[in-house]
């Protein structure tokens, strides 16, 4: 008894201590973003329209990723079979994916590139996407419906992103990335509860439980947005009643997704599980063809829209083609659904704070302007200083990101093991990370409005 009343103190001490201490070093981010935030002399960010040094930096950045390059092998299945299990979107590979698209949004803002727009949009449904389809799967597998969880995830979500909104006085629009990812986040939770309570206590089978558990909340998603019910947006800002309606399916569609992706691994373990086999280089074909076709059929009539304002409407229900379709291409063979980029993997684990902190730091005053850090780099300086000036400020920017998000995840922890105190439940070792934690580090970008970012 004693010894269990001795883990207990220890452990609040260690919670309230972790926790006093990442408040401290928020602060410290938090001052130096606010300095970033109204740093002069700066220039008009419209004025930084660059888009050869946009492709220029895309190509450095894919000259990184083939240097990163790394190969990991499947692991052995866990009925004991010694035959490898092909994981297609681990965890690697969707860090991985994370990581360029969101090198494509900072860089879409930094230098104005219009015409990418509607791929932007693309990448940032993608996101929203995956937390449904990473959410569903956790929820379905874990049955984990705590109030840890919960609390753990909304801590992560929005607890820097809010401190920013308040303290450097910006509006919570410029970061409605947040309250994207926390409705689906929510939403996804629920919905996984349903469908956990409709096979215990109606007595449905998994399919039936789960399948009726997302057709309801389809139904109530369409019920909402295609009436006029979608007008209470409005009660928060025009801004939201965009944002929402752009990805309004999104994260079920994720939930959908992940709904079937044991048929997928299924599919996946069948295709690439042919050794020196005519019909594994087939299927490979197959799969490239086909993802191939679905992004096509997304970009033809669709991407290649140039007014945003007519491909807007369409957008929440055709971005699914491109997203598989890329899914299916990236995995077309088992050499590339084992293979990532170590580098691409870096980026992606810091994609919430490389979003809220690009308005601050990469760009200044809002997203809106750009920093001269550098003399000589401002907008009639030649592109020599320009470029170096730009590699200054994304250092520091990539450095404090990284740093902040250690800060968070340290601030949800803590957070989490005082809630488990509270409750009564005594952990008789520091809280870790679980490996899914880092599914709902989600990003964007945004619209011109109101100084919101396109996107």
């Amino acid at each position: 008894m004693f010894s269990g009343v001795r883990v207990w103190c220890t452990q609040e001490k260690n919670g309230l201590r972790d926790f006093a201490l990442a408040q401290c070093k928020v602060a410290v981010v938090l001052a130096v973003a606010h300095f970033g935030n109204t740093y002069d002399p700066s220039y008009p960010r419209n004025d930084n329209h660059n888009p050869p040094m946009f492709w220029l930096v895309n190509a450095l950045l894919a000259i990184g990723t083939f240097l990163t390059w790394t190969w990991k092998a499947s692991s052995t299945g866990r009925d004991g079979s010694t035959t490898p299990r092909v994981v297609c979107l681990g965890r690697e590979q969707t860090e991985e994916w994370k990581g360029w698209m969101q090198w494509g949004f900072i860089f879409y803002h930094y230098y104005r590139v219009y015409p990418v727009y509607n791929f932007i949009r693309v990448f940032v449904s993608a996101y929203v996407w995956m937390t449904g389809f990473g959410n569903f799967l956790y929820f379905d597998k874990k049955g984990d419906f705590s109030v840890e969880r919960f609390v753990s995830m909304i801590i992560r979500i929005n607890y820097f992103p809010l401190l920013l909104s308040y303290f450097l006085t910006v509006p919570l629009e410029l970061y409605y990335v947040v309250p994207l990812h926390t409705t689906g986040f929510v939403m996804t939770m629920i919905t996984c509860f349903i469908g956990l309570q409709f096979e215990k206590k109606l007595g449905m089978s998994y399919w039936k439980s789960r399948i009726g558990a997302v057709a309801l909340c389809g139904a109530v998603l369409v019920a909402f947005y295609e009436t006029s019910a979608v007008n209470f947006l409005k009660f928060f800002s025009d801004e939201y009643f965009f944002r929402f309606q752009a990805d309004k399916y999104s994260a079920w569609m994720g939930m959908a997704t992940g709904l079937l992706w044991g048929k997928v691994g299924e599919y996946m373990n069948w295709a690439h599980g042919f050794e020196n086999d005519q019909r594994r280089s087939l299927a490979s074909v197959a799969q490239f063809s086909v993802g191939a076709a679905l992004i096509a059929f997304w970009y033809i009539p669709f991407g290649s829209i140039s007014d945003k304002y007519t491909y807007n409407p369409l957008h929440p229900y055709v971005f699914v083609f491109a997203v598989i379709g890329w899914l299916m291409v990236r995995n077309s063979t088992r050499y590339l659904t084992e293979c990532h980029s170590t580098l691409l993997e870096f980026l992606g684990r810091n994609t919430l704070e490389t979003y809220v902190l690009q308005f601050h730091l990469f760009m200044c005053h809002n997203v809106q302007f750009i920093p001269v850090i550098i003399p000589g780099s401002d907008k009639d300086g030649s592109a020599t200083m320009k470029f170096l000036n730009m590699l200054l400020c994304g250092s520091v920017f990539l450095t404090l990101a990284v740093w902040a998000r250690k800060i968070t995840v340290a601030t949800q922890l803590s957070v989490v093991d005082l809630v488990k105190r509270a409750r009564g439940t005594v952990v008789p070792e520091p809280v870790k990370a679980a490996p899914d934690e880092e599914m709902v580090e989600l990003t964007n970008v945004g619209d011109e409005s109101k100084g919101i970012p396109e996107g």
